[in-house]
């Protein structure tokens, strides 16, 4: 009887461990369940104790959780309200992206790493003048300009409150880093890498299928806090897309004692390779002029070309009177 005690609370204890090693691809590293979401979804949110929130027009299915559905004007979240007590981490995000649109379609979603979690805002649903780390999977390019790249394109952003994502230049003027990646659509597992470990950024995608991590950026000397929080967003306006996640996995590192033991927690994020915010230039506009006054101006030149043609026209006819009348 004692026996069948003792493995019975050991098998709730070891379903309800925090930390699960991960002996695969990150030797040393341990899989946090707080910070992790996967299948069956219901009996996530089902609890009041779960440690996933949701804002906005965000749906949960048995397959997915739809940040957007392919619809204009919706915005969407998926926060997790527990802070990052460690100092080195990786996540990897099962995700799909895809709609009807063929051309026209958009704009994408963020994950992000920030001190104030449940918000919504203006960029890709979440709040502007954010504080932390914005990795954004955009597939829309709104820039009137040329690009020096295609989209979707994957980015990093870091932000201390005081900088502005320009959306309608796609936040080139302060990304950290960047590449393409052709996410949207595919027929594929689409997954994304973020890893922090030792104040280094990579970022890394498995999108063909093939079970290999692509390095899309790598960042060193990136300052970032603990006690932050891992999140989603997307937003639709005119274009529209289904942005879905599918699965979160979320590893604490292996890391020194000297960085375990280092109260990181009022770390100023920033990041000194990181492009400085460049001025907003507006586009050129219009002089302002009304359709009645460019008609006035038009018929005013008409009447000095005129005025000028008769002019010249009577000096001429005068000159040659005169030169007959003189032979």
């Amino acid at each position: 009887m004692y026996s069948k005690l003792i493995a019975a609370l050991f098998l709730i204890l070891s379903i309800h461990l925090t930390f699960e090693q991960d002996t695969g691809n990150n030797p040393g590293s341990y899989e946090i369940r707080e910070h992790s979401l996967n299948r069956p979804y219901p009996s996530v949110f089902s609890t009041s104790n779960s440690y996933w929130h949701l804002i906005g027009n965000t749906l949960v299915t048995d397959r997915h959780i739809r940040l957007t559905s392919d619809s204009q004007s919706k915005v969407g979240g998926l926060w997790n309200i527990i802070p990052v007590s460690y100092p080195d981490w990786e996540m990897h995000v099962h995700f799909k992206v895809h709609g009807s649109g063929k051309e026209l379609f958009g704009d994408g979603f963020a994950i992000w790493y920030a001190r104030d979690p449940k918000l919504g805002g203006p960029v890709f649903g979440y709040q502007d003048y954010f504080h932390g780390l914005a990795i954004i999977m955009d597939t829309y390019s709104n820039h009137n300009g040329p690009h020096n790249h295609a989209h979707p394109y994957i980015s990093a952003m870091i932000n201390n409150g005081s900088l502005h994502y320009d959306h309608d230049r796609d936040g080139t003027h302060t990304s950290l880093a960047g590449c393409e990646a052709q996410f949207r659509g595919r027929d594929t597992d689409t997954l994304v890498a973020i890893r922090y470990q030792n104040d280094r950024l990579t970022v890394s995608t498995d999108i063909e299928g093939k079970n290999i991590w692509k390095e899309c950026f790598a960042v060193s000397d990136v300052r970032l806090p603990t006690h932050y929080y891992f999140g989603f967003s997307a937003a639709t306006g005119d274009l529209s897309d289904n942005h879905d996640i599918i699965s979160v996995h979320t590893y604490q590192l292996e890391t020194s004692e000297q960085r375990r033991t280092e109260n990181r927690q009022n770390i100023i994020p920033n990041a000194p390779s990181a492009e400085p915010e460049r001025p907003h230039t507006d586009d050129p506009k219009g002089s302002g002029w009304s359709a009645l006054k460019i008609f006035f101006l038009i018929m005013f030149l008409i009447l000095v070309c005129l005025a000028v043609g008769i002019g010249a026209y009577y000096y001429f006819d005068r000159r040659q009177y005169q030169r007959k009348r003189f032979y």
